[in-house]
């Protein structure tokens, strides 16, 4: 694939980038020369192996999945969070209907 000063004025267009008929020369070369890197890359064989996410192997630190003991911070506190709510329906906040 080769580009050309057209096709680098319209992709500038097209992004909204303004730039003068030196620029746009100066573009087609850099340009040609990322394609052919891209073209280099598309020739490598890699097949059998994996996709990577990161180039290091991550692992997520997990916290055991429990209730905390504590009254203040802890679960089952519904009926006091709800004292404050203007309006609770079926154990849940209450609010004006807003899709007719």
């Amino acid at each position: 694939m080769s580009v050309d000063t057209a096709t680098v004025a319209k992709i500038a267009a097209l992004a909204r980038i303004k730039l003068s008929e030196g620029e746009v020369a100066a573009m087609v070369p850099e340009l040609n020369s990322i394609l052919d890197w891209v073209e280099q890359l598309a020739e490598v064989d890699v097949t059998g192996i994996e996709p990577m996410t990161a180039v290091i192997p991550n692992t997520l630190r997990l916290r055991d999945d429990k209730v905390n003991a504590d009254p203040l911070t802890g679960g089952n506190l519904r009926d006091k969070v709800l004292a404050n709510a203007p309006a609770n329906e079926h154990g849940f906040f209450g609010v004006p209907k807003v899709i007719e």
